[in-house]
């Protein structure tokens, strides 16, 4: 047979061109480097070194050196592992990271706020403030989400003095349907809202979420939330019935009678108006335990009350106004009912005024 340079065809121990065949690499030995690499599981890349040795010998594979890196560097790991677990280490990591999870996911934009969600934003409620951390109600926080509201009627952008016009009223009346149990509402805490930014509304944003914060900037503590998701029949149809008196009274003009004499005249109207809606609706319930007696008080405390207002309403001119104006004011229930709210189990006590003691 004539020589062949590159060594006999199929003669056992020969690779392809008569060279050596190449030894493979065992596969316990890679596990063993990654598994010790990436920590995952300390002890795995360990275990699998040790059973990759005496393999790689018998089957007379490469991989000896990755096998022992491997085993090195798991035994490195499970030592670190048990020191952290004696150090406490493992725990304050694991807290810190599940923090910083909890941080993100409560992190929001103002527009993904929802109605009762309360939240802080590094004490700033600027209108172009975008990022907030929704936070428990029962921590203090800079604000609470009554609802929202979605813009119509413009066919491009309004501008923001249209959308602060619609926010202001919208969200005045979205709040008292939040909050019927306005007593429970700390002094100083006012509307607020966020708008649709120009770049947002172009995104297609149209929508007004509206808000209780402090005029001051201050965090308060607890949910306001009084609606009728949460208050019984009873509560509800009382705060419906006798807020509008207060509603009412806050909106007295500045203007005195000497000056604008039809606005105060118009304003007294619609006092007695709200005073004689509640009187005849507090009469049309039976109220139940001890709630009867301290409403049937105040039903008697508003008869009078409608007297003098009616007389007040109908003054002829800004003398008689005057005449009239502290018999009426005198007559009506300065709490409107402190004892029926207690009774039902509202708030009974009006928030104190900055400045002064409950």
């Amino acid at each position: 047979m004539p020589y062949t340079p590159y060594g006999q065809p199929g003669m056992p121990g020969a690779g392809p061109y008569g060279q050596p065949p190449r030894r493979s690499t065992n596969g316990l030995a890679v596990g063993s480097l990654v598994s010790g690499i990436v920590c995952c599981l300390p002890p795995l890349g360990l275990i699998l070194g040790l059973f990759a040795l005496p393999q790689i010998k018998k089957k007379d594979q490469t991989g000896k050196g990755l096998a022992i890196a491997g085993m090195v560097l798991s035994a490195l790991s499970s030592l670190l592992l048990v020191v952290g677990l004696v150090t406490g280490g493992i725990g304050s990591a694991w807290t810190d990271f599940k923090k910083g999870m909890d941080e993100a996911a409560s992190a929001r934009s103002t527009f993904a706020l929802r109605t009762g969600q309360c939240f802080n934003g590094d004490g700033k409620l600027e209108a172009d403030t975008t990022d907030v951390t929704v936070v428990d109600c029962a921590r203090p926080h800079d604000g609470e989400v009554t609802g929202d509201f979605k813009v119509t009627g413009f066919d491009k952008w309004p501008g923001d003095d249209a959308l602060d016009d619609l926010a202001g009223a919208r969200c005045e009346t979205v709040n008292a349907g939040y909050a019927m149990d306005t007593w429970a509402v700390p002094d100083g805490v006012w509307v607020y809202y966020y708008l649709p930014s120009r770049e947002s509304w172009r995104g297609g944003d149209r929508m007004v979420t509206c808000v209780y914060a402090h005029e001051k900037q201050k965090k308060f503590s607890g949910s306001m939330r009084s609606d009728r998701t949460t208050l019984t029949v009873d509560q509800a149809f009382f705060l419906t019935t006798v807020n509008p008196i207060e509603k009412a009274v806050y909106e007295e003009p500045e203007a005195d009678p000497d000056e604008d004499f039809a606005s105060n005249k118009e304003w007294a109207g619609e006092l007695l108006v709200a005073i004689d809606a509640a009187r005849s609706g507090l009469g049309q319930r039976t109220w139940p335990g001890d709630s009867a007696a301290p409403v049937a008080a105040l039903r008697k405390e508003l008869d009078t009350a409608s007297k003098r207002w009616n007389k007040l309403a109908g003054a002829p001119d800004a003398d008689a106004y005057w005449d009239a104006y502290d018999a009426a004011w005198d007559a009506l229930p300065e709490n409107l009912g402190a004892g029926a709210r207690t009774a039902l189990g509202l708030t009974g006590t009006p928030p104190a005024h900055e400045g002064t003691q409950a």
